[in-house]
């Protein structure tokens, strides 16, 4: 009775062992590759506040989003964020502005309390993604304001990098985007270093007291002739 129960028990395990593999199938993490930026070596270069830097919304989770060939994105299978991407981003971007400007005095927003830019960038990131068969894509705009505030440079970029196919070759090729990025950005920057130094409003003085004004004798009246029809007769 029990010999031909022995085939199903055993389709039975394998089922179970393949939904086993299936649900415990690993899963690879990724960050951005921020390349090999030189180490800046000047303490007293030119001040820079990087930021707000403004990822999109679609951006803004762990799953790894591969663009299709009608434009939808779908999240990968084998592969995720190994955290926040907004903070790779940054991350990447001030040790690339660094290294090119060789200045140790390059901040992420808000920036430390005292900090007085030469710069600040104002960064939005509108798109970062890539597929199977989708080149990897960058579309971003920056504006810089310089010590007075007013904007210097306003650009919109738009760039693209071929890579592999493979997850692994679509997010190396998404950082060689962000470090072009910032290569560009950089060259907008330099220019701004030697600003003149902004002059402050001259003081208003107070306006010196007024003594109080003497105060004034009464007039008199000054004495008229009375003239009258009456006539001196003198003997």
């Amino acid at each position: 009775m029990t010999a031909p129960r022995l085939p199903l028990f055993l389709m039975l395990a394998g089922l179970l062992g393949l939904a086993g593999c299936s649900t415990h199938q690993p899963v690879s993490l990724y960050q951005l590759d921020s390349g090999s930026p030189a180490q800046p070596a000047q303490t007293a270069g030119m001040a820079v506040l990087l930021g707000p830097v403004i990822v999109a919304d679609y951006l803004q989770r762990e799953t790894l989003l591969q663009r299709q060939s009608d434009g939808s994105l779908q999240g990968s299978t084998d592969g995720r964020w190994a955290g926040s991407l907004s903070s790779d981003i940054n991350q990447l971007m001030l040790r690339q502005v660094a290294g090119q400007l060789d200045s140790q005095r390059v901040v992420l927003a808000p920036g430390p309390s005292g900090f007085t830019p030469d710069v600040q960038v104002l960064l939005t990131i509108t798109r970062l993604d890539s597929g199977v068969s989708q080149p990897a894509i960058l579309d971003a705009q920056w504006r810089l304001l310089d010590r007075r505030g007013q904007v210097r440079d306003n650009r919109i970029v738009h760039l693209q990098e071929e890579h592999a196919g493979t997850t692994a070759s679509q997010v190396q090729a998404q950082g060689v985007l962000l470090q072009h990025l910032a290569q560009q950005l950089s060259v907008a920057l330099k220019p701004l270093a030697n600003q003149p130094p902004v002059a402050e409003a001259p003081r208003k003085q107070a306006p010196a007291p007024t003594k109080p004004a003497a105060p004034q004798k009464p007039k008199m009246p000054m004495a008229t002739p009375i003239r009258t029809d009456m006539e001196v007769f003198r003997f």
